[in-house]
């Protein structure tokens, strides 16, 4: 590891754990990784193989960038991930995955909704999203966390179905209230 890697603390709400993504998830998220329908609007195109995919969990994310893997509490399989690298002090993309077998039962929202609550704990004062104008899960997601949608950025992405637009969601820590915090334990992993 380099030495601007931050530590993953684990975090657990009421269903699921959050532990450090290792290149060992790759096999269970491979079937949505290399769908083309859940990576349509991914920046990349889905894998190829799991080779692949094990290879990219592998890399250390550039930056600052920590990445969580979404497993239902008692089980290790990864049924997602939630990402969160840090861009300027005080500022944090998050990006997530949910497989679709875990999708429709609140899972990316309760998963979320703890890493935003471990960012705010951190002291972040501000945390963005970027997705595709047509991703509608993703933006109901951002939505029902209280993002608000901050801008429009046109022809931002070359992707794998072309050139696309990107919205930009933000949320203030002022605008998380303790209410929302899900998270039930944290340790350093």
């Amino acid at each position: 590891m380099t030495s601007n890697h931050i530590a993953l603390p684990l975090l657990a709400t009421e269903r699921l754990t959050l532990r450090l993504r290792t290149p060992d998830d790759a096999e269970a998220l491979f079937p949505t990784m290399s769908d083309p329908d859940s990576m349509t609007w991914w920046s990349r195109a889905p894998f190829a193989d799991l080779d692949e995919l094990r290879a990219d969990f592998a890399l250390e994310r550039a930056g600052s960038w920590r990445t969580w893997a979404i497993v239902e509490r008692g089980e290790n399989r990864a049924i997602g991930f939630v990402s969160a690298g840090q861009k300027r002090p005080g500022v944090s993309e998050i990006g997530y995955l949910l497989a679709r077998e875990a999708q429709g039962r609140g899972i990316g929202r309760e998963a979320v909704s703890a890493v935003i609550d471990r960012l705010f704990v951190e002291g972040q004062r501000r945390i963005f999203a970027d997705t595709d104008p047509d991703n509608r899960g993703s933006i109901a997601l951002l939505e029902a966390l209280g993002f608000q949608r901050e801008g429009h950025l046109r022809a931002e992405w070359h992707t794998h179905i072309g050139i696309r637009d990107t919205l930009l969601f933000g949320l203030l820590a002022e605008e998380w209230p303790a209410t929302h915090c899900r998270t039930g334990s944290a340790s350093s992993a």
